[in-house]
């Protein structure tokens, strides 16, 4: 067991030293509060403004940008030690712009060329995986850089998703974690902003977009995992208000967005949802999140990947994209991935199994010398016995 202990111990303190690697994604059209957002999530300044617009350049389309920008979190604790976070946003600036914003008609060539670029990011995140996997030789400095999370910032209409909205969920659902979110909803009335919630959800069931709905069974999980999961679930999507500023409040400063009516106070539940969704996002369900982006999103891709290069070379023929002697080098490669996991499994069972025998081990040499310290106090005590005996026979 104080082996197990100490192991855990090296893990942790690895941990605290390498850090926890997550990806966020970011999408929503300008205006919708994503760079506020991220801002405010990491306590700093990561993602610079929009810059004043140029009016001779205002007619020009720049199209999406994806802008990958890396910060460490050390402030969060997820044990005594304090892990810190090494947290990686992925920002898409030039998404949802150039369009009516109300309307719920997009052309196709524009979802494509917007979707694509998106698509083909997630993707190639996890060819640089695939690829990885499948040498002989491992790189030790390759990084992860797949997204385990995008948050879609939904304009704050108070209606329900435009169809830019659902076609966007449906298509990155199969490659990312969706958690869809109201951004700037403190433009919105407490009525307006719930039905606004209604109709989206509605919209999503609807539609049957399969976004990330904080899973959870009634049976196998525990009360409190189904009780935070269910009200996390019942805040969907997040009503996010953003601020870099600080306002005082009862000799308290505090981040908060200031008007004339009153303040929004960013981490007040009865304004925004801002501390629930930072709380599941680097707390409670980062590691779901990261298993569900390996386990489940990356395996599907990766089948597709492997399974559309097989079975287009068999169509195909000698037209195929790959040759022979690629599908030959790609099967090789394949069978060496999987007997290196079968080896490392077998490792794996080999050293439990050699440490459970170390154990019993251990346990049967203590009690054997318990039993030999039982023996020889017995003898003692019957040797004792014996001379009291005889003292006593001498005697009468």
């Amino acid at each position: 067991m104080s082996s197990a202990l100490n192991a855990l111990k090296i893990r942790r303190k690895k941990n605290v030293k390498k850090g926890i690697q997550f990806c966020l994604m970011v999408c929503g059209a300008s205006g919708t509060g994503r760079t506020t957002f991220v801002n405010t999530l990491c306590g700093k300044q990561v993602l610079e403004g929009k810059d004043a617009d140029d009016a001779a350049n205002a007619h020009l389309e720049e199209g999406v940008r994806i802008k990958p920008v890396t910060v460490d979190i050390a402030e969060l604790e997820l044990d005594d030690e304090g892990t810190r976070i090494s947290l990686t946003i992925v920002d898409t600036p030039g998404f949802g712009d150039q369009i009516d914003n109300e309307a719920r008609h997009v052309d196709l060539a524009y979802k494509q060329q917007r979707f694509g670029e998106i698509v083909g990011y997630l993707e190639r995140q996890y060819d640089d995986i695939l690829a990885e996997e499948s040498r002989i030789k491992r790189n030790p400095r390759f990084r992860d850089n797949r997204v385990h999370v995008l948050l879609y910032f939904i304009t704050p209409t108070g209606h329900g998703l435009r169809e830019l909205d659902i076609e966007l969920m449906k298509r990155l659902s199969p490659r990312v974690n969706v958690i869809p979110v109201i951004g700037k909803a403190d433009s919105l009335t407490p009525a307006e902003l719930a039905e606004s919630k209604k109709l989206i959800m509605e919209d999503i069931e609807h539609y049957r977009i399969p976004v990330y709905n904080f899973p959870y069974d009634i049976e196998e999980d525990d009360e409190d995992t189904v009780e935070e999961n269910a009200e996390l679930r019942g805040l969907m999507p997040f009503a996010i208000v953003g601020s870099e500023d600080f306002v005082e409040i009862d000799d308290r400063k505090v981040r908060a967005r200031q008007y004339p009516w009153g303040v929004v106070e960013v981490e007040n539940p009865r304004h925004s949802d801002f501390l629930a969704i930072r709380s599941a996002l680097l707390h409670s369900h980062l590691a779901d999140l990261k298993e569900i982006t390996h386990d489940f999103l990356y395996e599907n891709y990766r089948t597709e990947k492997l399974s559309k290069s097989v079975d287009g070379a068999s169509q195909s023929g000698h037209d195929s994209s790959m040759n022979p002697e690629d599908l030959a080098s790609q099967s090789v490669r394949l069978k060496e991935e999987q007997l290196r996991r079968e080896e490392e499994k077998l490792r794996e069972i080999e050293i439990k199994v050699q440490r459970e025998i170390a154990e019993k081990r251990q346990e049967l040499l203590a009690r054997e010398s318990q039993l030999r310290e039982i023996e020889a106090r017995m003898q003692r005590e019957q040797q004792s016995q014996g001379n009291v005996n005889e003292a006593a026979n001498g005697e009468a």
